[in-house]
């Protein structure tokens, strides 16, 4: 993402700590404290000092506030930080979603386990539990009965990651069994630019854990009119005006349904699954829009790209050697890496959900069929070796 801005931009990058690889794609930084997720005082005093500026934008979640209070500071480009709070906050979302009569799933907000279960007989079983404010389907959980309900609530609750924010509240939903697209947009003064649209693969039932993602270049769906018509809907319903979002969609037989709409790029390797497919470059595009300027849209090729995730088969596994044959690899895999060391304890979900994988694989070909024959050898071209078999 930095090499893609910073063919076009100067980057200043505020970072925790002094920074290592990233220099040699930004022209200067500033280290900050991170800890705080909320509260911009502390970046926009240090941008103050910086000028000139042009644009701020973010990758992480955790930033999409912070990014737009210092853009409102500054005077940049950006959505107010009342209205981006629509993308924090998922009921706040699921509201202003409503209110517009965009589609989407029915959803209640229950502040406790009966809350829920009164929530649930109204819609009918099955029924998803969802943290009010996370990403990624991390805590997310698909309940068939009373019962999986009554010991599931807490996990949807109470799932965190460092700096997430977190609501004694869940999100309790009606369950859509559909297909799941993810789009990201490029939003210039109101006018949304569909990027790429990215087919989500789950695993790990009843969890939604994302084990891979398939992107393609000339996808049609990029340019269906119905789905384009509730995309602007969904960036004008939530005062989304420029920016840049990541939404997730279900394909209904009665027409595109929104999951929830994240105000930042993809995560996943999404981005570069775009461009290799197509030849957007979404990281590009973001920084653009975030200077107030049209994003690049026009692709340049018609391939297919696609990630596979992998994980440990059990619970709390420490790492003893992960090993990549690289000679068995097929040309069409790009890229294969481990994500895990020795010493790393790491489990499937729904304890380690994405922090328990332990390598992806990356492929590129002219159909979604060679990319998984490409990625079914990457599976078998890795052999994990356990320290111990699992932690005492």
């Amino acid at each position: 993402m930095l090499s893609s801005i910073g063919s076009r931009f100067r980057v200043h990058q505020f970072v925790g700590a002094e920074p290592t690889w990233e220099r040699a794609y930004i022209d200067s930084w500033t280290v900050v404290d991170l800890t705080e997720t909320r509260d911009a005082s502390h970046f926009i005093a240090a941008a103050q000092r910086i000028a000139p500026l042009h644009g701020v934008m973010s990758w992480d979640e955790a930033r999409v506030l912070q990014v737009a209070r210092v853009a409102e500071a500054l005077g940049l480009p950006g959505v107010p930080p009342d209205r981006v709070m629509s993308t924090r906050d998922k009921h706040l979302t699921r509201t202003a979603l409503a209110t517009a009569g965009v589609p989407q799933p029915e959803s209640a907000l229950a502040g406790s386990v009966a809350d829920a279960l009164a929530v649930a007989d109204r819609f009918g079983y099955p029924v998803v539990l969802k943290p009010r404010a996370m990403a990624a389907s991390l805590g997310v959980v698909r309940v068939d009965t009373p019962d999986e309900l009554a010991a599931s609530f807490t996990f949807a609750r109470d799932t965190l990651i460092p700096g997430a924010w977190h609501y004694d509240q869940v999100l309790v939903e009606e369950y859509l069994p559909d297909p799941e697209i993810s789009v990201d947009c490029a939003v210039h003064e109101g006018t949304v630019y569909p990027m790429c649209v990215a087919h989500k693969e789950i695993g790990y039932p009843p969890y939604f854990e994302e084990t891979g993602h398939v992107v393609y270049g000339a996808d049609p769906l990029l340019h269906d009119p119905t789905l384009r018509g509730v995309l602007r809907d969904v960036h004008a319903s939530l005062g989304f005006g420029t920016g840049f979002t990541h939404t997730e969609i279900k394909l209904t037989r009665s027409g595109p349904k929104i999951v929830e709409v994240n105000g930042r790029l993809s995560g996943g390797l999404i981005p570069y699954l775009a461009q290799q497919a197509g030849g957007v470059d979404s990281a590009l595009a973001a920084a653009e829009v975030a200077c107030g300027l049209p994003p690049s849209t026009v692709p340049d090729r018609e391939l297919v790209a696609a990630i596979r995730f992998f994980y440990p088969e059990h619970e709390d596994t420490r790492i003893g050697e992960i090993r990549i044959d690289r000679a068995a690899l097929p040309s069409t895999v790009d890229q294969m890496e481990a994500l895990a060391g020795p010493g790393d304890v790491k489990s499937p979900p729904p304890k380690g959900t994405r922090w328990g994988r332990i390598a992806f694989a990356t492929a590129v070909a002219r159909t979604a069929e060679e990319c998984r024959t490409a990625l079914d050898a990457a599976a078998r071209a890795l052999t994990v070796e356990a320290a111990h078999a699992r932690v005492p």
